[in-house]
């Protein structure tokens, strides 16, 4: 069974236990980015996180255009922004920068959250209530990116008339409702809030308004779901590759200082902060190319999504490519 929607990735650019070294983390990022291009991915992003030992996308717009640079055709972009965290006057200018370089394949998805915990929000010069202006900055980043400054005498240099597009990101109601009401297009964190996705799903789409602020000619609803994915040639190796995710996730949430030892990380695991923490995974489809194309196929057509992003949850280059390779768009079963 081929995909029946556009299929894109994100790349939360992971240091993994075996290898603890950014650059490293950042070429193979590199090069999976360089699969996804050959194996006819839409699109593939990246997240900005803060004060994260095993996450090596701080630098979003850095790493964006490191990646751009290497590939040939795939959008790349945010996926996202956390614009609490930023003036948009600069995120304007940083885009608008990439739109230059990189005409036509740059993407801009916002979040509301400051991704990070509340001793690096105030490293960050922030105060923490930036998250109340949201929507506001949302509006006038793109009249920084469009024709029509929203500050009189003030224009992003590179930035204005480029108008790199938007997306909004959210785990929650409430980025359903502001981007219906704005008008473009939602992507929706299933891979660590599946709970909500259809109370999420069914509110863009019933809110949506064609007429809104930041609508483009011929607007529509234009859903993404985001989903943690594990792919391999049998389903003993899926199950596998499905505890090492796990542990992985459990080290880079317990072990913020330093990586933990396996032992470590089993006796974490049976606490129950650790349940509750896998719980958010529950939604992972880990099992073989078709027994996943079948889960992502079920979940669109739940929720009618117009595009999946899957999140290589499996630790290991090699491990990451091969789920890449049996789920890439068009393959057949």
């Amino acid at each position: 069974m081929s995909s029946v929607v556009p299929l894109s990735v994100l790349d939360l650019v992971r240091v993994e236990r075996a290898d603890p070294d950014a650059s490293a983390a950042i070429r193979r990022s590199e090069r999976l980015a360089q699969d996804a291009d050959r194996l006819g991915y839409h699109r593939v992003w990246f997240s900005e996180h803060h004060n994260m030992r095993t996450i090596a996308s701080s630098a979003t717009a850095l790493l964006i255009q490191h990646v751009a640079s290497r590939t040939e055709r795939i959008r790349v972009g945010a996926g996202g922004i956390m614009l609490p965290n930023h003036s948009p006057l600069m995120v304007a200018e940083q885009f608008g920068t990439l739109e230059a370089l990189y005409p036509g394949r740059i993407d801009l998805g916002l979040g509301r959250a400051p991704g990070t915990d509340g001793a690096t929000v105030r490293a960050l010069r922030r105060t923490g209530d930036e998250a109340e202006r949201f929507p506001s900055d949302v509006l006038e980043l793109h009249g920084f990116l469009g024709d029509r400054s929203p500050v009189p005498g003030v224009r992003a240099y590179p930035g204005t008339g480029s108008r790199v597009p938007l997306y909004m990101l959210g785990s929650s109601i409430f980025g359903a409702q502001l981007a219906a009401q704005l008008g473009i297009p939602y992507a929706f964190a299933a891979h660590f809030a599946p709970g909500s996705l259809d109370q999420a799903a069914q509110a863009y789409r019933s809110g949506f308004a064609p007429d809104g602020p930041l609508a483009g000619p011929d607007a529509k609803p234009h859903l993404m779901v985001a989903l943690n994915v594990i792919a391999t040639d049998d389903a003993e190796t899926a199950a596998r590759r499905r505890r090492e995710a796990e542990d992985a996730s459990l080290d880079a949430f317990f072990g913020r200082e330093r990586p933990l030892s396996d032992e470590e990380v089993a006796a974490v695991r049976e606490t129950p902060q650790a349940q509750q923490m896998l719980r958010m995974l529950d939604a992972t489809l880990a099992g073989t190319g078709e027994q996943v194309r079948t889960g992502l196929a079920d979940i669109a057509a739940r929720v009618h999504a117009d595009e999946l992003i899957l999140v290589n949850h499996v630790p290991g280059e090699e491990h990451m490519r091969r789920t890449l390779e049996l789920l890439a768009p068009g393959r057949e079963a």
